[in-house]
């Protein structure tokens, strides 16, 4: 498992992205799912970023990991406020974009986009997971 710690500021995303970039081409990561990946990665940082540590300094933690089934594991750990967005409802797409609550797009977009996620909050850390298998 590899590891990459930044502070949790939005200005750090290109650095999470050439770290998460490196690892999946050295994966073998096919083009169309590589950039599923990036863009789920950067909503998760830039939310870390933006929302965990209420306007205060934090680190952000992002970990990698690729199983025996190819299946690859990105996990986002902070110590900022609780937050599990598995929990939020996702928005209602059949609405125009006038009748829509702003924000939730995001986290949809990326449940939609991963085979699966996972969310625990243990020892004061949040620690959201991605899956997506390269196969």
């Amino acid at each position: 498992m590899d590891k990459k710690e930044v502070l949790a500021k939005v200005e750090n995303l290109p650095e999470v992205s050439a770290f998460i970039d490196e690892k999946l081409e050295e994966a073998g990561c096919p083009m169309k799912v590589q950039m599923q990946i990036d863009v789920a990665v950067e909503e998760i940082f830039v939310n870390v970023a933006s929302y965990a540590y209420e306007g205060k300094e934090g680190l952000a933690e992002i970990f990698f990991d690729i199983d025996s089934d190819k299946k690859v594991n990105i996990t986002f750990v902070d110590s900022g406020v609780p937050y599990d967005p598995l929990k939020k409802d996702d928005p209602d797409v059949t609405l125009s974009a006038d009748e829509r609550q702003i924000g939730g797009l995001g986290i949809f977009m990326v449940k939609k986009t991963m085979d699966d996620m996972a969310y625990e909050y243990k020892d004061g850390k949040n620690r959201l997971t991605l899956i997506k298998s390269l196969v």
